[in-house]
Parts: structure tokens; sequence; C-alpha cells
């Protein structure tokens, strides 16, 4: 994509939502939105940020977090014998949005507005041509940039963000950390967060009380306002949901501002961990990322499916 991407300030607002979109400059049935910056040159530009050739795996186990989150059933994995010399499995209560995950652009809508674009929903979700199949199609694949949100307190003295209360990262702390770590955010870039919940999520106490409460990035105006002017493909977190929970109705939706509205896709629950632990040997934030969504057709979501090649 070579055309010059307006500034957030610039683009058009839906007037009884007061919300800025991106509909206009990714045009009608539109599948994409910010993926657009995926071109085939950017792609290419990305493998040179592999050096060691050292391959991290960015997804949790399919059962994890466990106990699961917003009300989703344990997964039931069954293995049996299909024949006298072969194994099957069966996976039933699945949920693809339950463990590392992608939020399609069949996940949120922006009210009676629509999904993105402005699509309506089908009853039928067969009959979409807005699923997650479409990135699947093409993969997921760029320069990811690592901000380290979690080192970064910690290194400078804070207490780590905590697991079962609010702890709200907003786009100045984001800025904070990508000067620190001595990063620039280009145009294309899959931009990957890191808090540490999902392991101190594992290390809770057998039969702790569910939370109720979880970190996120703020899901005000100026951290749309920042993600969108860095012109990332995508942002890709640990969190659950990627803004705070319960969210703040006075603040309103970070889901909102980026799935259906600005185009951005979002991913959550991914396992950063090990990502952490190889930039930090390395003294360097940015390697290859890959991901293939799972190709099923209309999905408003799918598992993460990822990795980081440095």
């Amino acid at each position: 994509m070579n055309r010059v991407v307006p500034q957030y300030d610039e683009l058009p607002v839906i007037p009884k939502l007061d919300l800025p979109h991106s509909w206009a400059f990714f045009g009608p049935g539109d599948q994409f939105g910010t993926l657009n910056f995926l071109t085939p040159e950017i792609v290419a530009s990305a493998a040179h940020a592999v050096v060691s050739g050292e391959v991290v795996s960015l997804s949790l186990p399919v059962d994890q977090p466990n106990p699961p989150l917003f009300g989703r059933e344990p997964m039931n994995h069954i293995q049996f014998d299909a024949d006298r010399n072969t194994r099957d499995d069966r996976v039933d209560n699945y949920f693809p949005q339950g463990s590392s995950q992608w939020d399609g652009f069949y996940h949120v809508r922006a009210r009676e507005f629509g999904y993105f674009g402005g699509v309506e929903a089908r009853e039928n979700p067969a009959q979409t041509w807005l699923g997650i199949d479409t990135w699947a199609e093409r993969g997921i694949v760029g320069r990811g940039v690592l901000l380290d949100v979690e080192a970064y307190l910690i290194a400078a003295g804070s207490p780590e963000i905590p697991v079962d209360e609010q702890f709200t990262i907003d786009a100045f702390l984001l800025q904070e950390v990508a000067s620190a770590q001595g990063v620039r955010i280009v145009q294309g870039d899959i931009l990957v967060i890191r808090t540490g919940w999902p392991a101190k999520y594992t290390r809770r106490e057998p039969g702790a009380a569910p939370v109720t409460q979880i970190p996120g990035l703020s899901a005000g105006a100026a951290t749309a306002r920042l993600l969108w002017n860095w012109h990332v493909a995508a942002v890709v977190t640990d969190l659950p949901a990627v803004e705070p929970v319960p969210g703040d109705p006075a603040i309103g939706s970070l889901h909102r501002r980026l799935l259906p509205l600005l185009g951005i896709p979002i991913a959550e629950l991914f396992d950063l961990e090990a990502l952490s632990v190889a930039c930090a040997r390395a003294q360097r934030f940015t390697f290859l990322f890959t991901a293939a969504p799972l190709n099923l057709h209309g999905a408003a979501g799918s598992p993460g499916n990822a990795l980081a090649i440095l």
C-alpha cells in the first residue's frame, strides 16, 4: 500500500458515536484493514529481522488459561482408537477464542453501524465474507516489535503488573517503553505488548476466586490515536481482553475503536514469556512474526498459531 495514510484526527467520524473510522480509506468491501499494510515489500523487508534463526512459539497450550475465562467451559480432549493401529483425537467444548487468539472483524460491531466497513451481521456465519478465513488465506507475516511493558516497569523499580486488579497501560507508557528499548515503530509493524499476565494467572493458588478485574491498554482515544498513527498492521497482547476489565462506559471500548472502526486486528492471551527472555538475551526487540489463523469460514476469531523468528 503506497497511499499516504491519514492521521487519526484526519479520519471521518461517525457522528452518533463521535468515533473516527477508516472505512473510506480502505474502501468498500475491504476485508483486511491495516493488514493491507503488510505488502510483499514489507514482508520481504521483515525477513531481515531474522539474525540467529531462533524460533519461539507464541501460543499457550490450548487448555489454558485454566480455569477458563469469561464463562467458557473447559475443553474436553478425547483420544480414541480409530482401528488396531491408529489413534485419533476429538475435542469437545473447544472455543477458538478461549486461549491464544485472534479477534477477527466479525467479533465486535460498532453498534447499529455494523462491523468493519459497515457490514451487517448474517444469521449464518458461512454466508459472511468478513470472517477470519480471509486472513487465513493470506496469513499474517511481518516485522514483530516487542514492547516489554512488564520488564520496563520492573527495571524502573515499579511493582509488577497485577493479575487481578485494574491497571491501565496508557499511550504515554507505550511510547516510554519503545524509547527505552530503542525501537522505532514503522508502518506495517506487528506490535507485540507483554504484561506477563498468563504466567501470573497460572501461578495462582488452586481454587482461587475468579478474577473480576483485569489490567489492559487504556480504552480511550489516545491509545487508538497512537496505534493508528504508528500505522501498525496488528496489535498482539498477552492480556485476556487487550483493554481493562471491567470497562468504563465513560471511556468507551478499545475493541470498538480498533476492530470495526479502524480495522486494526487484535490478538489476546499470547504466550510472550519465552520471547521476552530471547529478546532480552539478544538485546533486540524485533523479529519475523508469522501467524496462520484458522481457515474456518465466517469465524469471528481464531487460535493464535503464531511464531517469532529471531
